[in-house]
């Protein structure tokens, strides 16, 4: 039996002790904030979604970098597997639209109690409040970790599951990177993904808490399509946000990090051109009487409608009978792409991951072990893995985390 030390008690770390302490080892979990899976309790807006349903193929599609690295460990211990052992420990689960997984109850600290409650059969001892401050190798081999109150702790072997820089408020403050580095580890440029992005127009700000719901949103370089995807967003007192626009994030933030992007929204993307006329035409007809800013009622969200009537260029106060083919025309191609220009990233607070990490190169696949220091282990977002929204991190936290505590042969 070994003793097995684990920095960080968030969903890759407590499910790395659990690993671990099945396996026979003695285990001991350090977490500098005051209770575990801080940032796990606001994943999937508080219901935490555990995993996404998809098929293997599906899930080695959503991951945005090294998903290579991913095939020993999401084969070692499947989106599958997540589901069978949450059932089992007593946290039924449910499957949503687009796969993704949830706690039947809709609350993460369901989920964070039935790993508490795992790791508490096992014998996992956890010390919360309680900072690592060094992670110190020997020879090429872990030797002890030091705390931030200077004491020493000795031990077989070490994961390091502290997150990346996300969500700074629950911890993630790039603790792992600095132990990372100072072993000799490279550390890939990071930035913020799956993270809300800025627009520049004035009129965004208006429609600030506006949900849209199956629409289409492309962005461009000039003419070049970087991202096309169709669902829902949000808009902001500062640009744009929710499920498309992170994912979008994910594809596009680097880019978008140098130079101004162009964000163009089809609003009713289930009908061509040609069929939208046709029911702008009826609406117009049915209304004809009435002034242009009246009678454009049943096409969108009251919030979004004095926004159109100004991006249109048709006097709010013209009667609808005298709109010109050429305006109408002009209309429905503003319904068809609804244009705005992205001008950056928001910061990682606002950010549900980090993209950039730890070198995989320099680390195991098969058990996440360090290739240069043995003994040492990492799990989770601290190394240089992303995918996009549906739970599909998460899965990347579960199976990274499960080769790291299965993976320690001393």
């Amino acid at each position: 039996m070994s003793k097995v030390v684990i920095v960080g008690g968030g969903a890759a770390g407590m499910f790395a002790s659990i690993a671990a302490a099945e396996c026979g080892h003695q285990v001991v979990v350090y977490e500098k904030n005051e209770k575990l899976g801080k940032k796990l309790y606001i994943t999937g807006k508080g219901r935490c979604n555990i995993t996404n349903a998809c098929d293997m193929e599906g899930l080695f599609e959503a991951v945005r970098t090294n998903a290579k690295f991913l095939y020993s460990s999401f084969y070692g211990y499947t989106n599958q597997q997540v589901i069978d052992f949450f059932e089992r420990i007593n946290v039924p689960v449910k499957i949503e639209r687009g796969d993704r997984v949830f706690p039947v109850s809709d609350r993460s600290s369901d989920v964070i109690r039935g790993l508490e409650r795992e790791m508490d059969r096992l014998g996992v001892e956890v010390h919360l409040r309680t900072a690592v401050k060094k992670i110190v190798e020997k020879d090429g081999h872990f030797e002890k970790i030091i705390l931030g109150d200077q004491r020493q702790i000795h031990a077989d072997a070490c994961i390091v599951a502290t997150g990346g820089l996300s969500y700074q408020s629950t911890g993630s403050t790039g603790d792992g990177f600095r132990f990372a580095e100072s072993l000799g580890h490279t550390v890939t440029d990071c930035m913020p993904a799956l993270v809300p992005m800025e627009c520049k127009e004035e009129w965004v700000p208006e429609l600030q808490g506006l949900s849209l719901r199956n629409v289409n949103v492309t962005i461009l370089d000039g003419k070049k399509k970087l991202y096309d995807d169709f669902g829902e967003m949000l808009f902001t007192h500062y640009g744009v946000s929710g499920p498309l626009i992170l994912s979008a994030s994910s594809y596009v933030g680097k880019k978008l990090k140098a130079k101004e992007l162009t964000l163009k929204i089809d609003l009713k993307p289930a009908l061509s051109e040609e069929q939208l006329d046709h029911r702008v035409l009826r609406e117009f007809e049915e209304n004809q009487n009435r002034q242009f800013k009246n009678a454009v009622h049943k096409l969108f969200p009251s919030k979004l409608i004095p926004v159109m009537i100004e991006l249109s260029g048709i006097d709010p106060e013209k009667k609808v009978n005298v709109i010109t083919k050429e305006e109408r025309l002009g209309f429905v191609r503003l319904i068809k792409g609804l244009t705005c220009t992205l001008t950056d990233l928001r910061d990682y607070n606002e950010a549900i991951i980090t993209k950039g990490g730890i070198k995989i190169k320099e680390v195991d696949p098969g058990t996440m072990e360090s290739k240069l220091v043995k003994g040492l282990h990492f799990a989770g977002e601290v190394l240089d893995l992303d995918a996009v929204t549906g739970g599909f991190n998460l899965q990347i936290a579960w199976s990274t985390a499960y080769a790291a505590g299965t993976g320690i042969q001393i």
